[in-house]
């Protein structure tokens, strides 16, 4: 048995645990039986996993858990006293002392027991199935792709794990509370041809959004002062209290239809970070998005139904292993997650370039009541 193989058995030795302990790495494809469906909520089983890090030149110089405790504020301090000495925190593959000083470009690894946080528990249709392109609705709350604390929970980790797809490269972006159509190349030539038309701005972008208000008719065009993002907007139909419209990026820019609808006086209906008070107060009392207002058109997807289960508790363990380090065990999500999260409306529908267009249905939210 090789140093590093010596060194991960002392760790899940040292806390109790056998040796057959498995290290997840980006590398281990996700698998269906990793998810548990509960209250219309999708978790993932909480798994170890290996991060690996290089020391940065504004950390070296510190000990090991110094830059930890200051660089990684989630856990307490004595957790990484305690993670050093047990071998969870190594330094190029070694265990080291908790005095001891990092220096620059070193790797670092540490073994965690990963919480990811939870999504809604939808499924991610898929639209359309070609050659080189694959289209998908991405549900509302679910990630693009891996990023911080999401790795399984994403739409590409559910596309292998409960599809087969891998791998896909997404073309374009979509914040993580929008639903919608996203477009995943199934190479990364093909994935570059798409991103060259996007920058070079020869692709048009369409979204519905359901807002506070009676929005004006007439097409309106807002940009945000100082910056270089336009959106033009037009109405689809009106309630009087709320409006399904149009918005269609000209210039991009991170959030910019919330803001530019913001900025309109007619902000999305659902849309926390931006909504006032005093607009829910006028237009929106009682009307805040509820989960059944932001699943996909029964139309696109499967039932789940048989997946999900209802009895039990929300913060019990279910197929894991209790981590007695773990700062999260027993929940099943991590800590500071908010598990009644709601999707924004907010959905894109439609992308077409010079010779090609791809498109989504509408969500049910975009049907409108009338007033009462």
């Amino acid at each position: 048995m090789n140093k590093r193989k010596r060194d991960q058995q002392e760790v899940v030795e040292g806390i109790g645990m056998g040796p057959d302990m498995l290290w997840q790495t980006p590398a281990i494809p996700p698998h269906p039986h990793d998810y548990v469906f509960r209250n219309g909520i999708r978790y993932v089983k909480p798994y170890y996993f290996e991060f690996i890090a290089h020391v940065k030149n504004r950390w070296a110089g510190k000990t090991i858990v110094d830059l930890f405790a200051q660089e990684f504020k989630g856990r307490p301090y004595e957790y990484y006293v305690n993670a050093v000495k047990c071998g969870r925190i190594q330094v190029d593959g070694e265990k080291v002392p908790v005095s001891y000083i990092v220096k620059s470009s070193q790797k670092i690894s540490h073994f965690v027991h990963r919480h990811e946080p939870p999504v809604m528990a939808c499924e991610v249709p898929i639209l359309q199935k070609e050659l080189d392109v694959l289209t998908v609705c991405k549900p509302a709350s679910v990630p693009v792709h891996p990023c911080g604390q999401y790795r399984k929970n994403t739409v590409v980790g559910i596309l292998e794990a409960e599809h087969g797809l891998a791998p896909v490269f997404p073309v374009h972006r979509l914040d993580r509370l929008v639903s919608g159509l996203l477009i995943l190349a199934r190479s990364a030539s093909k994935a570059d041809i798409f991103r060259q038309q996007i920058e070079g701005g020869l692709v048009r972008k369409k979204y519905i959004a359901r807002v506070v208000g009676e929005f004006p008719e007439d097409e309106l065009r807002d940009s945000a002062k100082g910056k270089t993002a336009s959106t033009k907007f037009t109405r689809i139909c009106s309630n009087g209290a709320q409006s399904i419209v149009l918005c269609e990026p000209i210039t991009g820019r991170t959030h910019q239809i919330r803001v530019h609808l913001k900025h309109s006086g007619h902000p999305i209906a659902n849309d926390m970070l931006y909504i006032s008070d005093e607009t829910v107060d006028r237009w929106s009392r009682g009307s805040s998005a509820d989960r059944s207002a932001c699943t996909p058109d029964n139309a696109l997807t499967s039932s789940i139904d048989e997946k999900v289960v209802n009895d039990g508790e929300e913060n019990s363990n279910v197929g894991f292993s209790i981590d007695p380090m773990c700062t999260n065990c027993p929940n099943l999500a991590p800590k500071g997650y908010d598990t009644d999260e709601e999707g924004l409306w907010l959905h894109c529908f439609q992308y077409s370039g010079p010779d090609w267009t791809y498109e989504c249905p509408y969500p049910d939210w975009a049907k409108l009541s009338q007033k009462t």
